[in-house]
C-alpha cells in the first residue's frame, strides 16, 4: 500500500486525480441514466464523448507514466456515454416521430465521418510523416517530427476535447431545465484539474492546457446558469 500511495501515479500524485476527475463524466452519464429523465440528454455532447473518450483510451496508453485509470475512466465514458444515446434515440422516436429520422441521421452520420476520418488518418499516418520529415522543410519537418505533433495521439486525443467546448459555445442558450447538472459539474472539475495534469505528464502538452482552459470556462458557464436557476431564481 505504500508503494502504491507514493508511485509515479499514486494518490499523492495529478497523475492520479486527473484520471480520476474523469471518472465523474462516466459517473454523470450512470446517474443521469438512473434518475434523470431523456429530456435532458444533449445528444450532440453525448456523441461527442463517446468520441472524445475512445481517442483518449489511446492517449491514456501511450503517456508517460502509462496511466491505467484514465483508460478504465474513458472506456466506462464510451459505455455510460452510448446508453445515453440509446435513450435519446429511445425518447425522440416516442415523443417527436416525425423529426426523429432526420435528427438521429444526422448525430449517426457525424459520428460515422469522424469514424472514417480517424481510421484514414491511422493508414496513412506513418507514410505521410516519414515523407514531411523527409523533405528537411524547416519549421514543418520539426512539427511532423515532435512527439506531441499532428501525427502522435498526444495530439488528437488534446485537441479533440475543443468539440466538447464548441459544444457548449452552441448550446450558449440552452435551457437551463434542459442542462445535467452533474454534467456540467464533472466537465468543469476535469477541465480545472486537467490544465494542472498538461505540466507534469511527458511530453508536456500545452494544447492540452488550452483545451481544458475552454472547457473549464464554457462548462462553467452552464454550471452557473443551472446553479442559478435552479438554487437561487427559486428561492
Amino acid at each position: 500500500m505504500a508503494a502504491w500511495i507514493s508511485s509515479a501515479t499514486g494518490p499523492m500524485t495529478t497523475h492520479f486525480w486527473g484520471p480520476m476527475a474523469n471518472w465523474g463524466l462516466a459517473g454523470s452519464g450512470m446517474y443521469d441514466a438512473a434518475l434523470k429523465g431523456p429530456e435532458i440528454i444533449n445528444e450532440r455532447m453525448a456523441a461527442t464523448q463517446v468520441l472524445y473518450s475512445g481517442l483518449f483510451v489511446r492517449f491514456a496508453w501511450a503517456v508517460q507514466p502509462r496511466n491505467y485509470i484514465l483508460a478504465s475512466c474513458h472506456t466506462a465514458n464510451v459505455l455510460a456515454q452510448s446508453n445515453q444515446l440509446r435513450r435519446w434515440v429511445s425518447h425522440k422516436m416516442e415523443s417527436d416521430p416525425a423529426n426523429a429520422p432526420a435528427a438521429i441521421q444526422t448525430v449517426g452520420g457525424a459520428l460515422g465521418a469522424a469514424g472514417v476520418l480517424i481510421a484514414g488518418s491511422m493508414l496513412v499516418r506513418k507514410p505521410l510523416q516519414s515523407a514531411l520529415v523527409n523533405m528537411q522543410a524547416g519549421v514543418l519537418s520539426k512539427i511532423a517530427a515532435h512527439p506531441a505533433g499532428p501525427f502522435y495521439i498526444h495530439f488528437w486525443a488534446p485537441n479533440f476535447k475543443w468539440a466538447l467546448s464548441i459544444n457548449n459555445l452552441m448550446d450558449y442558450n440552452r435551457p437551463t431545465d434542459q442542462i445535467s447538472l452533474s454534467m456540467t459539474s464533472a466537465l468543469t472539475a476535469t477541465g480545472l484539474i486537467f490544465m494542472r495534469w498538461s505540466f507534469v505528464i511527458t511530453p508536456v502538452n500545452y494544447s492540452l492546457f488550452f483545451v481544458n482552459l475552454a472547457l473549464s470556462t464554457s462548462s462553467g458557464y452552464h454550471l452557473a446558469r443551472k446553479v442559478k436557476a435552479d438554487f437561487i431564481d427559486k428561492k
